[in-house]
């Protein structure tokens, strides 16, 4: 037994001296309960929604106080004409908008009704359902409240009218989520295990000792990978159109260059998880693990990116695929075209020439 004890208390101190073990027994699960814990919630909070305020009078304003008291919008009260409504919609600066009609109030005392229209962005139709049912419980709770002390009741009637995706259909928010899955998983995990497979069989000495440049024996490695990768794009492209019934409502030239561009930053990416390692289990499992959850997390397709701490939300713009998918739902669900989309181009191709930079700097032409 004392020999027992022995071994249990030297195997405590090599725990407690191994700082990297005990980030993982300690760290790991602080981290991952903070991030699922925000992240992972079906609810839908500060959405920026829309007023236009035709009527300007006593039931609307009671109305829209109820509302900005809520906690799931953010409400944005500018005065936008029906084209620069239209223009924020597809510019992704709102999410909802809520047009009250001029004689709101004159309807609702001699008509004993009124209309609210209620218009959302059903690119994403899981937050356009719930937002649309937020709007409508908080109109019923009004109507109630009116109702009270009234012989004859009052009833406000929501209009609603869903966009870019009026049969609201979950394949328009999973097809650009599973595409940028799809592709960053492949093009970073493919490259990166490749590369250390040569390092690992002894086969990047000979080649980095050949004719070729270093760089260029590189790039040859990443090149197949890319091509079949433009392959992966259009089968997911076909079965979109012909399987799920979803077309592309943007040019598809547009939408296969920029796919070209995300498939070359998550190669580059590869590239440098693979001038880091030095075995396949550890490159594939940082490809895995570092790119799977980050895809899925704070890409925005599963969970709204909105709804998460201002930490989280600033830590989500250095993950490749969030700007992806915003293109791809641009292009191929909003029909957009460049001019709607350069930022997120700019920022993708910020960081591949970032990777593709230090990945040069970091790389050793002498293995030993």
């Amino acid at each position: 037994m004392k020999q027992f004890l022995t071994f249990v208390r030297k195997e405590f101190a090599h725990v407690l001296r191994d700082r990297k073990t005990l980030l993982i027994l300690f760290g790991m699960p602080v981290v991952q309960i903070l991030i699922f814990g925000f992240a992972l919630t079906s609810e839908v909070k500060n959405s920026r929604v829309l007023i236009v305020d035709n009527a300007n009078d006593a039931a609307s304003q009671q109305l829209l106080t109820k509302i900005e008291a809520s906690q799931y919008f953010e409400v944005d009260r500018s005065v936008m004409s029906p084209l620069q409504m239209e223009a924020a919609f597809r510019e992704g600066e709102i999410k909802m908008a809520i047009v009250f009609p001029a004689n709101f109030n004159e309807d609702l005392l001699h008509q004993n009704q009124a209309h609210v229209q209620i218009v959302t962005d059903a690119s994403d139709p899981n937050t356009a359902t719930s937002l649309t049912n937020y709007v409508s419980s908080i109109i019923q709770d009004y109507q109630a409240s009116l109702n009270q002390t009234l012989s004859v009741p009052l009833r406000i009637l929501p209009e609603t009218r869903f966009i870019y995706n009026p049969q609201l259909k979950g394949v328009y928010n999973y097809v650009p989520g599973v595409m940028a899955l799809v592709l960053m998983l492949v093009c970073v995990m493919m490259t990166a295990v490749s590369i250390v497979r040569e390092k690992e069989t002894g086969t990047m000495e000979v080649l980095l000792v050949s004719p070729f440049k270093p760089v260029l024996v590189i790039l040859s490695k990443a090149v197949p990978y890319l091509i079949l990768s433009l392959v992966n794009v259009g089968t997911i492209l076909l079965m979109s159109i012909f399987v799920l019934d979803l077309p592309v409502a943007g040019n598809l030239l547009l939408l296969l260059a920029e796919s070209t561009l995300f498939i070359i930053t998550c190669l580059t990416l590869g590239i440098f998880i693979s001038i880091k390692t030095s075995s396949q289990q550890v490159a594939m499992l940082i490809s895995l693990m570092g790119m799977l959850l980050p895809t899925m997390l704070f890409s925005g397709f599963m969970f709204p990116i909105e709804n998460m701490p201002v930490p989280l939300q600033i830590i989500s713009n250095i993950v490749p695929s969030k700007w992806y998918y915003l293109i791809v739902k641009a292009v191929m669900i909003k029909g957009l075209g460049f001019s709607a989309i350069w930022k997120e181009t700019l920022i993708l191709a910020g960081m591949t020439l970032f990777l593709f930079v230090i990945s040069l700097k970091n790389f050793k032409i002498r293995l030993a």
